[in-house]
């Protein structure tokens, strides 16, 4: 078993397209929320039913493209030099970024007071403006622009303080964790799974596989319920009656089991990704994408498939299809060549958190300037289009503003 310092450093271009095409998809099933007649196999499966969705599948697959980037990642900083305790503290900076994106996030999906100085749709144009300000890339530079790039951060930083100063909920609640949101889940993710592969000094893959079963384990060993706003308990966790009390561990394991999945897969294909040994990685991964089906399969005769209570039988199905999905990916591009088929959606790849974050500010000025679509352009397969056509011009508005340094990158 190799280490983290075996890493050869070279770029995997199946690893950007993957998170690429990921993110497109996000975009889209995102704005479902404002179709109407959306095929429910496409949609996410609701409360309480035994279902799996398209969108159930996004999010994994999304965890599992951020643990294929890590062992790159670290491995590349290890290789410039930097020290251990400066990737640590770096991991650490990028998760709580993450955390606190996501806790605004998650407060401006609740139903705001009537009260609040601002509107719904204007505080979130300034919470995007300020995550902007805070976390932009911005360029290297000296002297006077040097100093302009701090003092715009230090006003990205009095925004949001003042964005979480003036929140209030309909409730009457101040800004607080009333869930992670997307970026919160992730940031809870990425920090254990990041941090365990930096201190792992030999035997990695070994390590990653031990991990990898005890997220798992993990998540059979907390078999939460779900509460929807009502506060009743509705079990769609087990199939049989059983109700558990809910519980608050970001992920449950089960999202650590996608990311630890995508850690083990980069070192796999690190590993066996040459010429004379890439029908081994193909024979690995293949097969460990249909055992987890199968795993699932025979999991669902205890447990539905459930996204929301994060049930096994879902881990293990969305995990086996992601993995078969990627190894696709990683034949077509780094086996292939055919990169370039994928440069239309590239920058969903490079500046992915920036196309998760535009949206909301279209959805906002569409709200503040009341703009509806005719419900023939919403509906059935128009909407569908629509919403694909969404997914490509917030990609392509990205890579304008990219241009001209406006990125979002931690």
């Amino acid at each position: 078993m190799y280490t983290t310092l075996d890493l050869k450093f070279a770029r995997v271009a199946s690893i950007d397209v993957f998170r690429a095409i990921t993110m497109m998809f996000m975009i889209f099933v995102n704005d479902f929320y404002y179709d109407i007649n959306v095929p429910h196999w496409l949609e996410h499966s609701d409360y309480g039913e035994d279902y799996l969705g398209f969108s159930d599948v996004i999010f994994p697959a999304f965890l599992f493209s951020v643990g294929l980037s890590i062992p790159f990642a670290i491995g590349k900083r290890i290789a410039k030099g930097e020290s251990r305790l400066k990737i640590g503290f770096h991991i650490l900076s990028r998760s709580i970024a993450l955390i606190v994106m996501g806790i605004f996030d998650a407060n401006y999906w609740r139903s705001f007071s009537p009260d609040m100085i601002l509107s719904r749709s204007v505080f979130c144009i300034l919470m995007i403006i300020g995550f902007f300000l805070v976390w932009n890339l911005y360029p290297k530079s000296i002297g006077w622009k040097k100093y302009l790039f701090i003092i715009l951060q230090v006003l990205g930083v009095a925004l949001l303080i003042f964005l979480a100063f003036i929140y209030r909920s309909e409730k009457g609640d101040t800004l607080g964790v009333y869930w992670w949101g997307i970026l919160g889940r992730i940031g809870w993710v990425y920090f254990p799974c990041a941090i365990l592969f930096l201190l792992v000094r030999k035997r990695t893959l070994l390590v990653m596989l031990i991990a990898l079963f005890a997220s798992i384990i993990i998540r059979m060993a907390l078999p939460y319920g779900f509460i929807p706003e009502n506060g009743d308990y509705i079990d769609i966790y087990f199939h049989s009656s059983r109700s558990f009390p809910y519980g608050y561990i970001p992920g449950d394991g089960a999202y650590h089991f996608y990311a630890l999945a995508g850690i083990i897969v980069s070192l796999l294909c690190n590993r066996y990704g040459s010429t004379a040994k890439v029908k081994k990685l193909f024979s690995i991964l293949i097969g460990s994408g249909v055992i987890l089906l199968l795993i699932g399969i025979f999991a669902h005769q205890k447990w539905i498939i459930s996204w929301l209570a994060h049930t096994p039988s879902w881990v293990f199905l969305s995990s086996g299809i992601v993995i078969l999905i990627y190894i696709l990916m990683y034949w077509l591009n780094d086996i292939k060549g055919k990169e370039r088929w994928f440069n239309f959606i590239k920058p969903a790849g490079t500046s992915t958190l920036t196309c998760f974050l535009l949206p909301y500010i279209i959805y906002s000025i569409f709200k503040i300037f009341n703009v509806h679509f005719p419900d023939i352009i919403i509906s059935d397969s128009l909407g569908l289009l629509k919403s694909l056509i969404f997914s490509f011009i917030i990609i392509w508005l990205a890579a304008l503003l990219g241009k001209i340094h406006i990125k979002i990158k931690i």
